[in-house]
């Protein structure tokens, strides 16, 4: 009598297994990581919307980063704000190995934090920071339904965070000034349209990919000044969403070249404004 042998296949690893090798701070960088100027900014803000994700999702418990609402509807941590400072990506170089230490920490009752120390061979190449809250579609695939929704928090000693307080202060009007230019838009000093692609631009939730709200107000810089010096400093704060197949629009509030400073906003074709968005470069030209 002969037996059949059974061939299972290895087990591979779990969700969990994989969100903690994804957290190793240490990569190896390549052409995907990099562009002309050095480290790619687009990449590593979405590098590390992932890590904030992951973190959150390991601090609640969780085995993988899908968040629900008590009925079971999907819901997202929603990045509020991002903030750069002490950029140095033009030293970055293919086959650097970067280092991204990170810490998770509770900045309100419904606010996140993350932050991000970057190094490269021990040098610091800047430091990020991305606040997050839930939030969900009050409409079914409609993104300017978007509206905060209650979950389980991060349990913890709040984390005193400046970004989180100017989140709050943006969104109140009660912000006067900001990287020394006035807050308040007045009438826009150069206006560029975008078409955002569905297939390049939108997340996999269908919602504008938080890490292209910067990436398209880079384009019309670069388009209005080409020979911009590396970015040291952004925030940017994020106020609404668009559907796809909806133009956006990127206006130049206002500009020091003394500082080198430059304010701008991203809105929709109503004039809702989408992001509020503060830079500041090595030059302006």
């Amino acid at each position: 009598m002969s037996a059949a042998l059974l061939d299972f296949p290895p087990a591979g690893p779990s969700a969990r297994d994989l969100m903690e090798r994804a957290l190793d701070p240490h990569m190896l960088l390549g052409m995907p990581h990099l562009n002309g100027n050095g480290l790619s900014e687009t990449w590593l803000m979405k590098e590390l919307g992932h890590r904030h994700w992951l973190m959150l999702a390991c601090h609640l418990g969780l085995d993988n980063a899908d968040f629900r609402t008590a009925d079971g509807e999907e819901a997202y941590a929603a990045i509020c704000a991002t903030s750069l400072t002490d950029a140095r990506f033009d030293v970055v170089q293919a086959n650097n190995i970067l280092t991204i230490h990170s810490r998770l920490s509770a900045v309100s009752r419904t606010r996140t934090s993350t932050r991000h120390e970057l190094s490269v061979h021990g040098r610091s190449v800047g430091a990020v920071e991305l606040i997050s809250t839930f939030v969900h579609r009050t409409i079914k695939d409609n993104n300017h339904s978007i509206a905060r929704v209650t979950l389980p928090e991060p349990q913890g000693q709040l984390q005193p965070s400046l970004l989180a307080q100017n989140v709050t202060d943006i969104r109140n009007g009660r912000l006067g000034t900001h990287f020394g230019l006035p807050v308040p838009a007045n009438k826009a000093l150069r206006t560029f349209r975008f078409d955002p692609s569905a297939s390049q631009e939108f997340n996999g939730a269908g919602l504008f990919y938080f890490a292209e709200y910067q990436a398209l107000a880079d384009r019309a810089l670069e388009n209005w000044l080409p020979r911009r010096g590396p970015v040291v400093r952004k925030d940017v704060f994020f106020l609404g969403n668009i559907e796809q197949n909806e133009s956006v629009f990127f206006d130049l509030i206002g500009f020091s070249d003394e500082q080198k400073t430059v304010h701008g906003q991203l809105r929709r074709e109503n004039g809702k404004v989408i992001a509020k968005i503060f830079g500041t470069w090595t030059c302006l030209r």
